[in-house]
């Protein structure tokens, strides 16, 4: 493989440098990152379009720029459908989790956990955030450094450190402000080299139409698949519906997102930037998808990974790009910045959050005469120390066997999940309190690991990679057989247990989801529901209220649907803030009124 030309360094020097010299930027003006609601929330001033193209660059990581690919280039158009995801994946957040939350003026999104249960059932939930994404920032890190390792030679870990300590840096001096417009910055060198090496690929394999007829020939392009089954690795049902449940536990609860829409100025902004996310994640979705086809006509569904020394399928997009753009100085420069970019944009969300959740949720209770100087500055310490140990959680994703893809879909599932079901357990059912709420949490992730971890070790997954195009060009007998030998991999489908760890990673949300609240509900009821008047006003959502509107009036009040948001009479509604050891101050918090 050609190594990087001078100009490629340049390209990937200027990448890295802007990113800092924002960081340093925001550092050094305005308030100077002085106080925890600047370095956290930037001041709550940010308008929607920053915020949307934040958005999209947290979600669009290094993952998916290299798993898209190899998913499209190994198993055909299928996973295109998740797109579909993406209309309920964003309008329920939009209209459901953004008003509840930016309502109630929270600098972590866990914060409400506490309003409406318990201080214990805030702390669970803020852990189990926190151990998701320090999980899957190691896979963020690792991703492009693999890239760079491939493509240049640089030394892995050196890499690894590279990215991790750019990042560290910008995120503890800039704080919200630099993370988001670095977002903005890398958003467009991540369309930009996506663009570059599509059009180069396309060129190189003779034209539109020449793309289309092998990828066709190659069976590439998958129809519609209605099969029900859930262990079908990829079908409508497990992208278009499973996939809802993965973008809502991403979009409506996760503190990486909901920290950009509480930056937002005003309520209407928030809601929409989260509109504006929605033609950039199909676009990014278009771009990467077509980028997997244009490598399938460029080698026929060969695996060539093995001339980067692995046998990852994730290092043939790296092995494409590198063919492609040979010869074309400041090309595979572009890409490596296109991957770091992603890579760069989603690990400084993280460390932000983390800081955030860390320094709101299991800190400031506790501190609670802590000056405000001291908070900025351990908020900082915090973001570090983060960005140290993700670099840390990197060395164990190379150890792990799965496509990045596939990896990252199912840490979301297991973790998000959960905590999905624990937000809409509260937002939703009026009745359930605290005891059920833990329970219902420990069950889903219980169950979660036990499912995941059966997967892993049993290597379940009804996975069958698609033959080569060469195939098509065989004699008709042997096509026969290579269609019966499918077959044959169809019908010993596992039975028992195994066939329960063989349920699509794409359920996995959508599956720990409902256990929470199953759970939740059961054990609530069992130990005594809670009364309406107990309920914090502004934290359930009226939705069996507005879904059983046909019910008379006596019956809803009976069923709990009429909730505290149906009763505020002023425009603003005062309540006590409950805390054992109040960090938050004024204890009475001003709420709008939802209508």
């Amino acid at each position: 493989m050609g190594h990087f030309a001078v100009a490629d360094y340049v390209i990937f020097a200027v990448l890295l440098a802007a990113s800092m010299g924002i960081g340093l930027y925001h550092a050094l003006s305005g308030g100077r990152q002085r106080t925890t609601q600047e370095f956290l929330m930037a001041d709550r001033s940010m308008r929607c379009l920053p915020v949307s193209l934040s958005l999209i660059a947290s979600f669009q990581s290094a993952v998916a720029i290299i798993g898209v690919p190899a998913e499209i280039y190994t198993h055909g158009t299928q996973y295109w459908f998740i797109g579909c995801a993406y209309i309920l994946g964003l309008l329920i957040p939009a209209h459901v989790f953004i008003p509840v939350l930016y309502r109630l003026r929270l600098s972590s999104t866990y914060q409400y956990l506490e309003m409406r249960f318990s201080k214990a059932v805030r702390i669970c939930g803020t852990l189990t955030f926190i151990f998701q994404t320090v999980i899957y920032m190691g896979l963020c890190v690792y991703t492009p450094a693999f890239a760079l390792n491939a493509v240049t030679g640089f030394e892995l870990w050196g890499a690894v450190l590279a990215t991790g300590l750019v990042c560290t840096l910008y995120t503890t001096m800039g704080g919200l402000k630099a993370v988001i417009w670095t977002d903005v910055f890398q958003t467009v060198v991540m369309f930009a080299g996506q663009l570059a090496v599509i059009v180069v690929g396309v060129q190189q394999t003779g034209g539109v139409s020449e793309v289309w007829r092998k990828v066709r020939e190659g069976n590439r392009i998958s129809a519609l698949d209605l099969n029900p089954d859930p262990t079908e690795r990829h079908t409508f049902w497990t992208l278009g519906v499973g996939g809802i449940f993965l973008m809502l536990s991403l979009y409506g609860v996760n503190q990486a997102q909901v920290q950009r829409y509480l930056s937002a100025r005003t309520e209407k902004e928030a809601v929409r930037s989260c509109y504006m996310v929605f033609p950039s994640l199909q676009l990014a979705l278009a771009l990467s998808c077509v980028m997997g086809l244009v490598m399938f006509a460029r080698y026929c569904g060969e695996d060539h990974s093995d001339k980067l020394g692995t046998s990852s399928k994730d290092a043939m997009v790296v092995y494409f790009v590198m063919d492609m753009l040979q010869g074309l100085p400041g090309l595979p420069g572009l890409f490596i910045a296109c991957l770091f970019s992603a890579a760069l944009s989603t690990i400084s969300s993280a460390f932000n959050s983390l800081a955030t959740v860390t320094m709101e949720d299991l800190i400031k209770p506790h501190f609670p005469t802590m000056t405000e100087a001291r908070a900025t500055l351990l908020s900082k310490v915090l973001a570090m120390s983060y960005g140290l140990l993700c670099l840390a959680m990197a060395y164990l994703t190379h150890l792990m066997g799965d496509s990045v893809l596939q990896v990252a879909l199912k840490i979301f599932g297991m973790v998000g999940g959960p905590i999905l079901g624990l937000f809409c357990l509260g937002m939703f059912f009026p009745w359930a309190n605290s005891t059920g709420a833990l329970a219902g949490l420990g069950a889903g992730l219980a169950l979660a690991f036990w499912v995941g971890i059966g997967s892993i070790v049993t290597r379940s997954s009804s996975t069958r990679p698609l033959p080569p195009c060469r195939a098509v060009l065989l004699s008709d007998n042997m096509t026969t057989a290579i269609h019966a030998a499918l077959l044959n991999v169809t019908l010993s489908r596992p039975s028992g247990l195994k066939r329960f760890y063989s349920l699509s990673y794409m359920w996995y949300s959508a599956f720990n989801c409902f256990t929470v609240i199953l759970i939740g509900l059961i054990i609530s009821f069992l130990t005594g529901p809670m009364k309406e008047e107990d309920v914090t006003p502004g934290t359930v959502y009226p939705l069996l209220g507005k879904l059983l509107c046909f019910l008379p009036e006596h019956l809803k009040k009976k069923l709990c649907c009429v909730t505290p948001l149906g009763h505020t009479v002023s425009k603003t509604v005062k309540f006590h803030y409950r805390m054992s050891n109040t960090s938050e101050t004024p204890s009475d918090i001003t709420i709008p009124a939802m209508k």
